[in-house]
């Protein structure tokens, strides 16, 4: 087990607030971070995808960095812009 995985177990040992929102924090977390990776692989800047989506630049950055409550076609704008599919599964 990696130290991150060994200090997640045990902070939701000692946390409650911790242990019960960790899962929603993390998917958010996931998704904004996927979308900056990809971002970056394109060689695109948040400057870049933001002009090609008609929006600001600090958008950009709320949704890499605050990925909460993304609408649908925002994901989809964003793959398209990137050159990409959005593919969404439920496991």
């Amino acid at each position: 087990m990696s130290d991150l995985k060994k200090y997640i177990a045990k902070r939701k040992e000692v946390d409650r607030e911790f242990s019960e929102n960790f899962e929603d924090g993390y998917q958010e977390f996931k998704i904004g971070e996927m979308l900056k990776l990809a971002r970056k692989e394109t060689g695109l800047t948040q400057e870049d995808v933001a002009i090609a989506m008609h929006t600001q630049k600090s958008a950009i950055s709320r949704i890499e960095n605050h990925a909460q409550d993304i609408r649908l076609s925002t994901l989809q704008a964003f793959a398209h812009i990137m050159g990409k599919e959005l593919k969404i599964q439920l496991v």
